[in-house]
């Protein structure tokens, strides 16, 4: 195991399983050892794994073709103010994702230590001392927001703001509930997209939404069932005791199909085809329904891999099916909405 009690003189150490007493003073060695176990820890508790999630906020500038302009001349070329403030915009969401894990490791950190794999998170294993922790998050909203309201603008500085107290008000008490804590898990991914389009000035469509909405529904409910399999999990999970395989497998079900139709019918939509002046963006409809399907393979363990990893999102982005598909359904869709073509 390796921790940090602290950093000062006079402190007890724990650096690589080694304790060194409380009355002795630190190496500069030991300092260094210190630092860069902190810095190690504090960069797993964030989670810049699970921070794909907020590529959500880029979907309005794409879907609005905001992503390419034309030059004087004709030329197409990428729009740098536009794709600027969505990807300034995506960082605000990272930072507080990354407080918001942190958070949320602080909180379950007694339920952590009897989970057999979230027992080694940097806050349970006593890596990152809960006493640093807390400061360390504060000074990432703190960045966040001010990132938010002086580089963007105020409404998009209020969604995330309400992404943030959405997700402390989750982290406390309503993670309990049992299918209240998915649809706040959804909401927050619906206030990603919705910030994205205050981010770069772009319309949000209900479809996009309603897509957004059923799919982090989907996503949630997936893992659920994949921690509902673990050891210990009412313990390191409350809510999971309300939960079942036969509910979250019916639940699964109806997102998942809720999802594909949804979809389909935006690319089916007329005024869809009128905005892209294209019929052809329902090809991108099976590259949909294979995903969700892959998904569920995963999170039951039917993939032909087992559920070797702490969370979906790990397992989504270790499976080369899943990501081959991701990329090309990414590929399919800029070349149709932008109009591609080869040569």
């Amino acid at each position: 195991m390796k921790c940090v009690r602290a950093l000062g003189p006079g402190a007890a150490w724990c650096i690589n399983g080694v304790v060194t007493s409380a009355l002795e003073t630190p190496t500069p060695s030991q300092h260094v050892k210190a630092k860069r176990s902190l810095v190690r820890g504090l960069v797993k508790t964030v989670r810049p794994h699970q921070w794909v999630k907020n590529v959500f906020v880029l979907a309005p500038m794409v879907f609005h073709k905001d992503l390419v302009s034309v030059t004087v001349h004709g030329d197409p070329s990428l729009n740098l103010r536009v794709v600027g403030m969505a990807l300034l915009g995506t960082i605000v969401f990272c930072l507080l994702a990354g407080a918001v894990y942190t958070i949320n490791d602080l909180v379950d950190v007694e339920a952590d230590r009897v989970h057999p794999v979230k027992r080694n998170r940097p806050i349970a294993a006593r890596e990152v001392p809960e006493s640093f922790a807390w400061p360390f998050t504060i000074a990432l909203v703190v960045v966040a927001l001010g990132l938010a309201s002086f580089s963007l603008n105020w409404a998009f500085a209020a969604v995330a703001a309400l992404y943030f107290v959405e997700n402390i008000a989750y982290s406390f008490k309503l993670k309990k509930v049992a299918f209240l804590d998915v649809g706040l898990i959804a909401f927050g991914f619906v206030l990603r997209v919705y910030a994205g389009g205050l981010a770069t000035d772009t319309k949000v469509s209900w479809y996009m939404l309603a897509c957004t909405a059923l799919l982090a529904l989907f996503l949630g409910f997936g893992k659920r069932r994949h921690e509902l399999e673990g050891e210990h999990a009412g313990k390191q999970r409350a809510a999971l005791e309300a939960y079942s395989k036969r509910s979250l497998t019916a639940a699964l079900a109806i997102t998942g199909a809720a999802t594909a139709i949804t979809y389909i019918a935006y690319t089916l939509d007329a005024t869809t085809q009128a905005f892209f002046q294209t019929s052809y963006l329902w090809l991108t409809a099976p590259f949909v329904v294979f995903g969700i399907y892959r998904f569920l393979m995963l999170v039951s363990g039917r993939a032909g891999r087992g559920k070797k990893s702490e969370s979906p999102t790990q397992e989504m982005l270790s499976d080369v099916p899943f990501v081959l598909n991701l990329v090309a359904w990414c590929i399919v869709v800029v070349a149709i909405v932008y109009r591609l073509r080869p040569g």
